[in-house]
């Protein structure tokens, strides 16, 4: 599958309207393909962006009684076969150059009694943790979690060698709940960066890391979305993110102990599964 064939599916394949077999190529094409996962990001980033800005306005009761009347008027002069043409056959589907919005969207529905408007902020750029939470989501569909598939960081770690411009940390965290699962490749605003996989229970954590663009340590603020927990920090000139469903708390604790991984003079952490 190329890369325009996906630009042309991948508003459908936001909402869901492909056939699985179908949708599962465009998944498998985005974990390889920057461009298109920056596209799938923004698209992803829009949608959020109008459903949490959308106004609702109460249509004026003339504008609703106009449109009642169109519409029966309309369905009384149409013949029905063209009626029922026009209902089985197959929708239209509009492609919309979602990387390419840069002002105002405007949404007018006329119906219930209910006008809805919504206007869209640019999304050319995209936040980190959108596209760091898009990457998570999109590597929970089958046969997409790990590149690498181990427990043993001898075999996980070597693996980004010559894939990557920097060595993952990989640390073995079993014994404090956390089994090893593996590692992929993946990418994150059209860079390719370390992710490595770690488990609790039935839940998966996400271990995004890649140079950061400055040195120093810094810890920021844990945040959610979505049901999903996110917890970023800077260490060691390398910029990391962990994600998950697990709840906050643990997740917390997890982010504490990866950080606490290559310091021996910490005190050992007495977190258990």
């Amino acid at each position: 599958m190329t890369s325009e064939h996906v630009r042309d599916e991948l508003s459908a394949y936001v909402d869901g309207e492909l056939p699985p077999d179908r949708a599962m190529e465009i998944a498998d094409h985005l974990t390889s393909c920057a461009e298109c996962a920056s596209d799938y990001a923004a698209m992803l980033a829009t949608v959020r962006t109008v459903r949490a800005e959308i106004t609702h306005h109460r249509a004026p009761d003339v504008l609703r009684a106009r449109i009642r009347t169109s519409l029966r008027e309309e369905a009384r002069e149409e013949p029905r076969d063209t009626v029922r043409r026009v209902a089985v056959g197959p929708r239209r589907r509009w492609r919309i150059p979602w990387n390419a919005v840069a002002a105002a969207m405007l949404l007018v529905v006329a119906s219930s009694g209910i006008t809805m408007v919504a206007t869209s902020r640019r999304t050319s750029d995209v936040p980190v943790a959108d596209a760091v939470l898009t990457s998570h989501i999109r590597s929970l569909m089958p046969e997409h979690l790990t590149d690498v598939r181990s427990n043993d960081q001898h075999n996980v770690k070597p693996w980004f060698n010559g894939r990557l411009d920097f060595s993952p940390t990989v640390p073995r965290l079993e014994e404090q709940g956390f089994p090893l699962l593996g590692g992929r490749l993946d990418y994150v605003h059209g860079r390719p960066v370390a992710v490595v996989v770690y488990g609790r229970r039935q839940h998966v954590i996400n271990v995004f890391s890649w140079p950061a663009a400055d040195g120093g340590s810094t810890t920021k603020a844990p945040q959610s979305r979505n049901g999903y927990h996110l917890e970023h920090w800077r260490q060691g000139g390398v910029e990391f993110w962990a994600v998950s469903d697990l709840n906050a708390g643990e997740l917390h604790a997890f982010a504490e102990l990866l950080r606490r991984a290559d310091a021996p003079s910490a005190a050992p952490s007495q977190y258990a599964p």
